[in-house]
């Protein structure tokens, strides 16, 4: 299901991207609509899957896992076997937070949360360098966060 997304439905995603628990209510009075209407705007924005799903997010250092780092990788291969391997095997590694098939230098760059270095050396041993098909991989570490939002940039 498609559908085009007119100014109010914005509105609606740039609220709901900043706060999904906010109540209907509240949401509704926040963009100018009654609270029925609202309601079955956000329906339909789910519906549409344009609203993927809900989540929490957490904060990682809270929670033990203080340390991103990125990991650039090179496959043996570009084949779809190789790819589709790779794909699978990322799939399964809740370390790895995100995960992109890149164009350019490296064939894919891996975001990687773990509680520390020593964590992450034990991680890429025991299961990152060990997947089939990954030929080589280089990891950077960032010395700051300046920006981190999950918010889209709806105009």
């Amino acid at each position: 299901m498609s559908i085009a997304l007119d100014a109010l439905d914005r509105r609606i995603l740039r609220v709901l991207q900043r706060d999904a628990r906010i109540s209907n209510i509240d949401l509704a009075a926040e963009v100018g609509l009654s609270p029925s209407p609202c309601l079955r705007r956000v329906r339909l924005l789910e519906e549409a899957g344009i609203i993927a799903r809900y989540v929490a997010v957490l904060d990682a250092r809270q929670v033990g896992l203080g340390m991103t780092l990125f990991a650039r990788v090179w496959l043996t291969a570009q084949d779809a076997e190789t790819i589709d391997r790779f794909i699978a095997a990322m799939r399964t590694l809740d370390e790895v937070v995100e995960c992109y098939i890149m164009l350019g230098e490296s064939d894919a760059l891996l975001r990687v949360v773990v509680a520390d270095l020593d964590a992450y050396r034990r991680f890429q041993a025991a299961h990152l360098t060990r997947i089939n098909g990954i030929q080589n991989v280089k990891t950077d570490v960032p010395s700051e966060t300046v920006k981190q939002t999950y918010a889209l940039p709806l105009a």
